[in-house]
This record gives structure tokens, sequence and C-alpha cells, in this order.
């Protein structure tokens, strides 16, 4: 599948990079909300001006992906953090994941539980909406946004 790279900002004016399936793909994901700034979480998110990428004569479409993918070069393109910033919310992503159990939407009850003593202290993240989470705040349980959005697990 070949996929398409942007060169996006938010409102904040952070400029970084993504792949999409297409534009229609990006359009969809840009309306509900589910693009968002590596770096301050914004889910404001257009696309940035860019160039155009031309294929020198005689390259071929695979020659040019592995060039742009890292392929021989020893790193994949997509793992290598852009800036410092990244490299952090990778590490914090990582740290959290690594020391905290994933409860997913079950979030909110879960760390009501928590803070009620109904159910074992640990660190938990999870998701769920900005009106539960101010309600969470509220009732006087510890509660702070990420500044990514959980990778959901499946079975």
């Amino acid at each position: 599948m070949r996929m398409i790279k942007f060169s996006l900002k938010c409102r904040e004016k952070h400029e970084f990079e993504s792949w999409f399936a297409s534009n229609a793909a990006f359009e969809k994901l840009q309306a509900c909300g589910r693009i968002c700034c590596p770096l301050c979480g914004s889910s404001e998110v257009e696309k940035a001006m860019m160039a155009p990428r031309l294929r020198p004569a005689g390259a071929t479409a695979e020659a040019e992906e592995r060039a742009e993918n890292g392929v021989g070069i020893g790193m994949h393109a997509l793992s290598a953090p852009s800036s410092p910033a990244e490299a952090a919310l990778r590490e914090l992503r990582r740290k959290i994941q690594e020391h905290s159990e994933y409860v997913g939407s079950d979030f909110a009850d879960e760390a009501r539980a928590i803070h009620a003593g109904l159910s074992p202290q640990r660190s938990i993240y999870g998701e769920t909406d900005v009106a539960e989470a101010q309600r969470l705040i509220e009732e006087g349980v510890p509660v702070a946004p990420l500044p990514f959005t959980p990778t959901r697990k499946t079975n």
C-alpha cells in the first residue's frame, strides 16, 4: 500500500509530519479530531505548505521508497524522533506503558475505585472524555491528561 506523507502544523504553529493512506483518510481523521500534535496535543491540525516530491529520471518507485524509509541506512525513518521534544514524549510513553496498567474505557470507574480503596492501589492509564475527567477532578480523584493518545490494546 502506498502512503502519503503530509507536513502538518497545529494551532500553536508546531510543525510535524505524518503518513496517511490517502487525502480522504487525512480529512476523515482531521474532522473527528484524531490527529494530534505530538508536542502540545492540540487536535487543531492542518496541512502545512509542502514542496512536491519529484522522482529523478531513471529512479524506480521501489528504490525511492527504500531511501525514504531509511532501508539500508540502519534505522527506519519512521522510528527516529525528529526533535528532542518528540524523543522525550516517546520516552514518557514508554515509561507510562511499562509501569502502568492500561484500563481502556474503564478508566474513570477504575480511577474512582482505586481512590475509594475498592481496587488495589496502582498506576493506571486509559481513556475518558473531558466532562468525565472534570468530574473526577471535582471528586478529588488525582488524574492528569496524557500528552499522547494511548495505544488501544486488544486481545
